[in-house]
């Protein structure tokens, strides 16, 4: 008597997990006790050495011009935050899309290997003005699309490389139960591919901020955290600066942070049957 088997089941590839419970207190109590041993040290520093504002301000001048100007940085990071998140967006798709047509066809591969090196070494100084005088200054396209290029790359070289890692004998198995192409895709490419996808997201998500940060230098309109930072030090006004910045540094966190559980989240209820 012949049992029928699943081909969907059959060429499943199992998934590494990442473990949510298991979370030791030394990974949260260490760094949180490095970051309070680094600022007073820097405390100690400036006030011993009486190092200038405009070299480098005491964390306790910065701390008051955060107090002081809270609003002003939640403004300002609502709109960095907004630009880089849809930049992130946009390019995760453009990234994994690509990748998934690279790893599907050969001479696409080929084609899109130089086009990717390019955006890569794109220096952003250079495109922001560019696309300024594209798409006018007074607009946050610009902004959006430099984010979006700085996603676009690592998102489609990690699920690029989690696409090649499918097993030659998994796809020779499901072709021997004729499944199509969605059951492929479903049970080997996807599962296969999900991880390298979400470590190029959480790489991607420090980089999207960053780059809608340094875009914001080089015109556009009023509103951001780096144009915040570049007003506060060409006013002379060295501790807000370095409150924008520290602005900058929690709004870069959160991303990080935000995307890390989503892929928690996704691990635990996606679970390979």
């Amino acid at each position: 008597m012949t049992t029928a088997v699943d081909p969907v089941a059959a060429g499943r590839v199992t998934r590494p997990r990442l473990p949510i419970t298991d979370v030791r207190w030394s990974t949260v109590v260490a760094p949180l006790a490095l970051g309070a041993l680094v600022i007073v040290g820097w405390e100690l520093l400036v006030n011993a050495a009486d190092i200038k504002p405009f070299v480098l301000p005491a964390p306790s001048a910065i701390w008051e011009q955060i107090t002081g100007n809270t609003a002003n940085i939640v403004d300002g990071s609502v709109v960095t935050g907004r630009n880089a998140l849809i930049g992130m967006l946009g390019g995760a798709v453009v990234g994994v899309i690509g990748a998934a047509l690279a790893g599907s066809f050969r001479l696409i591969d080929q084609m899109a290997a130089p086009v990717v090196a390019a955006l890569a070494v794109i220096p952003i100084v250079a495109l922001a003005p560019v696309l300024y005088s594209m798409f006018g200054a007074a607009v946050n396209t610009g902004r959006i699309i430099v984010a979006g290029i700085s996603v676009a790359v690592p998102v489609y070289l990690n699920t690029l490389r989690g696409i090649r890692q499918v097993r030659a004998v998994h796809r020779d198995l499901m072709t021997a139960y004729a499944a199509g192409p969605l059951q492929v895709i479903r049970a080997v490419t996807l599962p296969t591919a999900t991880p390298y996808v979400f470590t190029g997201l959480r790489v991607a998500s420090s980089l999207a901020v960053i780059a809608a940060l340094i875009a914001e230098y080089f015109g556009g309109p009023i509103g951001g955290l780096g144009k915040s930072i570049t007003s506060s030090a060409a006013s002379s006004n060295y501790p807000l600066a370095w409150a924008y910045v520290s602005g900058a540094i929690v709004l870069g966190l959160l991303f990080y942070v935000v995307t890390l559980l989503v892929e928690l989240w996704f691990s635990r209820h996606h679970k390979p049957a």
